[in-house]
């Protein structure tokens, strides 16, 4: 599980297609300090196994499912990329619980940029429309974020100058794609309800 906060922006050193998957190396100093084989690491919100680490880079192989919901088959190298570590049950959440299983992907509208911020707008997929409510939390690439405004097919974020700085979301241009996940607990939520009405009905 991962909280949303970004730890560093890492670098795509390569990624090897292998026929549905792909091999994926990132450059990352603070993320593999500590990493070894079989560490969960999340790039750009998507949740890695360490498959191996060396030096300040760590190699992890990246499955069909993963490439067809995410944009992670886009990554070129020399791509940043947010990087995240699974979080410990002794630290603080940040931001929120981020399962690192994304949902689909979003593109980035437009950005509108503030005296010390920038009010970026997001296209949302129906499909997860439901999910997303003014002032509740969700997942781009990786960064906790606040839903600041929803349209029935997008929505907007703000983002504050350490966000705008320490994450690839202050270099996302229009037309560019980003992992969207919704919170986890507003899908458990739904299948509650609807086995209630169900059982209610019945």
């Amino acid at each position: 599980m991962f909280t949303g906060i970004v730890e560093e922006l890492g670098e795509v050193v390569a990624l090897e297609p292998r026929g549905d998957s792909a091999r994926l190396t990132v450059r990352g100093a603070v993320v593999t300090a500590d990493a070894g084989h079989g560490d969960s690491i999340a790039v750009n919100g998507v949740c890695l196994t360490v498959a191996d680490a060396e030096g300040d880079s760590f190699t992890a192989d990246v499955m069909k499912e993963t490439l067809d919901r995410s944009s992670l088959g886009a990554l070129r190298p020399g791509s940043r990329v947010n990087l995240e570590r699974a979080v410990r049950a002794d630290q603080r959440l940040g931001g929120h619980i981020v399962q690192g299983h994304v949902d689909g992907t979003g593109e980035v509208l437009s950005r509108e940029p503030g005296e010390h911020w920038e009010v970026v707008w997001l296209s949302l997929p129906a499909n997860l429309a439901r999910y997303v409510v003014e002032k509740g939390s969700i997942a781009v690439d990786g960064v906790s974020l606040t839903v600041a405004g929803v349209t029935d097919d997008s929505f907007s974020v703000s983002l504050i100058p350490t966000t705008l700085e320490l994450t690839t979301l202050g270099r996302k241009q229009p037309g560019e794609p980003v992992n969207l996940e919704v919170d986890v607990i507003a899908k458990y939520v739904e299948k509650l309800t609807a086995a209630t009405v169900k059982g209610v009905s019945a």
